[in-house]
């Protein structure tokens, strides 16, 4: 469920279709991940349900959401080429 949390893949997605070059792939994928750990933690620290939750004795799957950010950056990067290309 981890890789489903959809702060990671809205933001994964979105920062992927605006990056402008390959490399920064990487950094949108960051990005996403750290803002996705970020609203789960605050989201699960209030009592609300979450897809992925984080806190002190729930899994946290760091490398499925990280995986999963890479892929969802690549997919809106990838989108973005495919659909609006360049002259």
């Amino acid at each position: 469920m981890a890789a489903f949390d959809p702060v990671l893949i809205g933001l994964a997605l979105y920062l992927g279709w605006k990056a402008d070059q390959f490399g920064k792939v990487v950094l949108v994928a960051i990005i996403a991940l750290v803002g996705s750990v970020l609203v789960s933690w605050v989201v699960t620290g209030i009592g609300v349900p979450w897809p992925a939750p984080i806190g002190r004795e729930l899994p946290t799957f760091f490398p499925v959401r990280t995986g999963a950010a890479l892929v969802y950056a690549i997919v809106g990067y990838s989108a973005r080429r495919v659909i609006a290309p360049r002259a």
